[in-house]
């Protein structure tokens, strides 16, 4: 049986890639401006040196791009799997694509959150809560391969 795939479902991952962009620029900004002032000459870096060994010589707050950066590397793939999933099935109906805006905007707020202010009380429950509409879409999917 043929399934038409569901654009609209996959708009969210789209925004989601686009975002990951931003907060990589924002981690490049933050970065280079703070090496400036902890003068820090790339150029005379060590050979294998990583975005890690920076901890403890920038201040912390010049680091949670760069925390944010990869949380936005790691978990948000298994939602870009979910949502291609979801999409070759035609699932993109009304339920998922809340999901999927749903999860984008939590891991917004979660971005925003953690590079600004970084206090986990709140950060931690954004987690928790896109986790969750996560876990819903993963379920959505797993049924509509089995459908």
């Amino acid at each position: 049986m043929a399934q038409i795939i569901s654009q609209e479902m996959l708009a969210p991952a789209a925004v989601l890639v686009g975002w990951t962009l931003v907060v990589l620029i924002w981690m490049a900004f933050v970065r280079f401006s703070a090496f400036k002032v902890a003068n820090i000459n790339l150029a005379e870096a060590p050979p294998g040196g990583r975005g890690q060994n920076l901890e403890g010589v920038l201040p912390d707050k010049a680091n949670w791009p760069s925390h944010n950066y990869t949380h936005l590397v790691e978990q948000p793939t298994l939602f870009y799997a979910v949502v291609i999933i979801l999409a070759l099935l035609g699932q993109g109906n009304e339920l998922n694509i809340g999901l999927a805006w749903a999860y984008v905007a939590l891991r917004v707020l979660h971005s925003i959150w953690q590079i600004t202010i970084n206090t986990i009380s709140v950060r931690f429950p954004l987690f928790i809560l896109s986790t969750l509409v996560l876990l819903a879409l993963s379920i959505n999917a797993l049924r509509a391969v089995y459908s």
